[in-house]
């Protein structure tokens, strides 16, 4: 079986071409505009020390990385398999160009230094997308949505909310009017699908099967689970904000870790190769590095400079393997080759390495500001490498299809 794929029982096998097909496994798309974005976004450092740029590039960087990256992963996994886990029709030939265009215009107008209109643009391109998604549960599924798709919704309405905080600061007041928007759309747009995603797609990876509820009963009881966890992350993030850094994380991270503890089979035997190793090691590395942020407090003016380090252990060591492995493991199977995804092939074992890496090159300024500006440099020709290496290995499955998958 592809992946996504719906578990349900198979509809009669319709052969889709051109937009039609991308509408249906938008993820070629978004998967290489993330990277796309992922290789501008970290390639304004070097320009910028060697003198190429007129201004800092922090907050393109920082919002090409999220939105650019990291929005266009997770709307090519959603928009693949969001309609699929409902039993509901794929995204039209229109919703995908609609998409495609408001994502390219989020980097172009970021890149040009308008933030806010760019933010603004972000969020109207996840609200477009809540709505596909929303119409076709509500209207056409024929199966009933399963319990993972609750994270990926608070996802998408935490990142949405953070860009339209960020396009209007009025909005809010006080000490945490710029820090709360920030975490809902830097932590709040990737932590809860990951999670939620997470129990879909981690079970099959370490050799099981999809996480699906087997009881209507069961469906309910995950549900409302899910909706806990999507709920005190929200919490997390205005205590984070407004009352206390060390408890906002900390709460963020113990409910996080339940509910990974409690959804996904970690502890059974499962095949140890290298993708459920990276898998493990990347949750490790993204909770590990988040509970260590919690002491990286500005009140703490002897740690506080390791927040910046510790921040990119978890978006690069963290979130990005998780990323990649997610995104390798769908080129495989909707490539019809999903046999080779767990062999471990020496391009995964050189990416996997050189990821990690590049997320240690990345942390060491904080402990040896003397480095600062050689190892930033040395990490982000590292990031550009290893994106255009995974690109390339992958180009193939990016346009392959798995005539098996057909629907």
């Amino acid at each position: 079986m592809s992946f996504p794929a719906c578990p349900h029982k198979k509809r009669k096998k319709v052969r889709r071409e051109g937009l039609d097909w991308l509408g249906a496994e938008p993820y070629r798309i978004f998967f290489a505009t993330g990277i796309l974005w992922s290789v501008v976004g970290v390639v304004l450092w070097p320009l910028f020390y060697h003198g190429l740029l007129a201004t800092h590039p922090l907050e393109t960087h920082a919002r090409l990385m999220i939105e650019g990256f990291g929005g266009g992963f997770v709307l090519g996994f959603l928009g693949t398999a969001g309609p699929r886990m409902a039993s509901a029709p794929r995204l039209s030939p229109i919703e995908l160009v609609t998409l495609v265009v408001l994502h390219t215009l989020v980097g172009i107008v970021h890149l040009r230094g308008f933030h806010r209109l760019g933010d603004l643009l972000f969020a109207i391109l996840l609200a477009t997308f809540i709505g596909c998604l929303v119409v076709r549960i509500i209207r056409f599924r024929k199966e009933p949505p399963p319990h993972q798709l609750v994270l990926a919704f608070a996802g998408l309405l935490y990142g949405a909310t953070g860009a339209i905080f960020l396009s209007f600061p009025s909005l809010l007041s006080g000490l945490g009017a710029y820090r709360l928007p920030r975490l809902l759309l830097d932590q709040g747009l990737l932590l809860p699908p990951i999670l939620g995603m997470g129990s879909f797609v981690f079970p099959r990876i370490l050799g099981g099967g999809f996480g699906e509820a087997s009881t209507p009963e069961e469906l309910i009881r995950r549900r409302r689970f899910s909706l806990l966890i999507a709920i005190l992350i929200g919490v997390s993030f205005v205590i984070d904000a407004y009352w206390s850094l060390r408890v906002g994380v900390m709460l963020r991270v113990v409910s996080c870790l339940c509910y990974l503890l409690i959804e996904i089979p970690w502890f059974k035997r499962s095949d140890w190769n290298l993708m459920t190793v990276s898998l493990r090691v990347a949750i490790l590395i993204a909770f590990g590095s988040l509970a260590l942020s919690a002491f990286a407090d500005s009140n703490n003016p002897g740690f506080s400079p390791m927040r910046v380090s510790v921040e990119h252990l978890l978006y690069l060591g963290g979130y990005g393997l998780l990323i990649f492995i997610v995104a390798g493991r769908v080129l495989f199977g909707h490539a019809g080759e999903l046999e080779k995804f767990s062999q471990g092939s020496w391009m995964a074992r050189i990416l996997v390495f050189l990821l990690l890496m590049t997320a240690l090159t990345r942390a060491v300024p904080a402990m040896v500001p003397k480095l600062a500006i050689s190892h930033h440099q040395y990490a982000a020709v590292l990031w550009v490498g290893i994106a255009l290496a995974w690109a390339i290995w992958h180009r193939r499955r990016f346009v392959q299809r798995d005539e098996d998958d057909d629907d």
